[in-house]
């Protein structure tokens, strides 16, 4: 198949890359960069140079790609600017579904987020709503991954991966990632709030095997969620970090999310919990 990848350069990005040249796809990553490029090539991939706002440079690179489906793995998350990532979700999801539908594209998969669901009784399922209800801050994200996922149906076939929480090389849980650094500073506290992760190898899984689910919104979360009294004590204990501070309480929506519907579809993870997970990624453990 003929696979475009928006956000190949990202964390999921790079490890999804060789597993679609692996399967035998024919893929194309967008890079914004020409020094990207290398590790496309490497990889045994084309690739495109443009801006996802550039309109214009997007559908040229799209159209000339002429993919059959095309994969949204685009984040804005290094700078930590919420506002970011959600113009990402909003006006880049819409230039790149429209570049989509005007090369011919049948098929999108898109990242989304396991974490905006409303509140709750127990883990979310695919059909729980989304917290359109939310307050600020919250509600931008939540808005953004609405706008996020209405877009992509646009398109004949669309799949929505609702990613947990990213761990592994080249996220924020990573070893030398944002949250390490903060829980090495004592700067995290543990709540009762829920939350499901899922390592970066198997969120890229996942969006190899959506290349033939049947549409529609698939939790891609381990089978363990968790509340922050116990993963983020393991967090910090794995990375010889100060024990958090502890309080009770939790945010709105904390309530972590079932992946059955995914395990339905033949998704098995790697890591079945974060637990193993927090072990082999921060402490080398096999």
């Amino acid at each position: 198949m003929r696979v475009f990848v928006a956000g190949s350069s990202g964390a999921v990005g790079r490890a999804l890359i060789p597993m679609l040249v692996a399967a035998g796809h024919e893929v194309t990553g967008l890079v914004r960069r020409p020094e990207q490029a290398a590790a496309l090539r490497e990889a045994g991939a084309a690739y495109a140079l443009a801006d996802v706002f550039d309109r214009g440079a997007l559908f040229a690179a799209v159209a000339e790609a002429a993919p059959e489906a095309v994969i949204h793995q685009l984040t804005a998350l290094q700078g930590v600017n919420m506002a970011d990532n959600a113009r990402i979700r909003i006006e880049g999801t819409r230039n790149l579904v429209d570049a989509s539908r005007a090369a011919g594209a049948r098929r999108m998969i898109a990242q989304s987020i396991s974490w905006a669901y409303a509140p709750g009784e127990g883990p979310a399922a695919e059909d729980c709503p989304l917290d359109l209800g939310a307050p600020a801050p919250r509600l931008q994200t939540v808005q953004g991954v609405h706008a996020l996922e209405t877009a992509a149906a646009e398109m004949p076939e669309h799949v929505l991966l609702r990613y947990g929480l990213l761990y592994g090389e080249g996220t924020w849980y990573a070893p030398n990632g944002l949250m390490a650094e903060q829980a090495r500073a004592g700067k995290l506290t543990a709540t009762d709030g829920v939350s499901s992760f899922v390592h970066i190898a198997d969120a890229a899984a996942a969006a190899v095997l959506a290349l033939n689910w049947t549409s529609g919104a698939y939790n891609v979360v381990d089978g363990d969620p968790a509340p922050g009294t116990a993963w983020l004590r393991a967090f910090a204990e794995c990375l010889g970090a100060p024990a958090p501070r502890t309080e009770t309480g939790s945010a709105r929506g904390e309530r972590g999310a079932t992946n059955a519907k995914a395990l339905r579809h033949g998704w098995k993870p790697g890591f079945a919990s974060w637990r193993e997970g927090f072990r082999y990624t921060l402490r080398g453990e096999s």
